[in-house]
């Protein structure tokens, strides 16, 4: 291959990967339509948008096997799930903000919320032990333990409350 085809090459995946960039967005945006209001109520009603999250399936955590221990812990995998709830805007007008009507302005209210959820694991202890050197090297028995690892659910809200006015 000669350096004309590599740098040709290369070009193609840089803009492989650029086309992909857009397709694996992570909320899709959406509009709330209140036109209705404004004319059944005959007021100005507020504009709002939102996103549906796409949830991201990542990498299940690998078990880990302890000194001691037959079975790996957890025995069945936890798997984590991620989502971007997405940006949610609401604005509205807000008629005499100063008591004059040269000072109208707009208020808005803006919340995120990223979210991780971690799938239930299961942890399964094996009814037999070791070997027992002790015991000419045969494993003695143990009653079975079984355990549930708990889901997790982890987020951070944050929401802005804004207030605009013309200049």
């Amino acid at each position: 291959m000669t350096a004309r085809g590599s740098i040709a090459a290369l070009m193609t995946c840089v803009a492989a990967g650029a086309a992909i960039g857009p397709a694996a967005a992570e909320s899709v945006p959406v509009g709330v339509p209140l036109d209705a209001v404004e004319t059944a109520l005959g007021v100005d009603a507020p504009r709002m948008g939102t996103a549906v999250p796409v949830p991201l399936v990542g990498a299940p955590e690998a078990p880990v096997h302890h000194k001691g221990d037959l079975l790996p812990t957890p025995l069945l995998p936890v798997v984590p799930v991620g989502a971007d709830l997405g940006r949610t805007l609401v604005t509205t007008p807000v008629p005499n903000l100063l008591g004059s009507e040269k000072t109208d302005g707009e208020g808005s209210v803006e919340s995120a919320t990223t979210l991780l959820a971690k799938g239930p694991g299961a942890a399964v202890g094996a009814p037999l032990t070791m070997p027992d050197g002790s015991n000419f090297g045969i494993p003695n028995v143990v009653a079975p333990e079984l355990g549930l690892i708990t889901p997790e659910l982890t987020g951070a809200p944050s929401t802005l409350l804004g207030l605009a006015t013309p200049r």
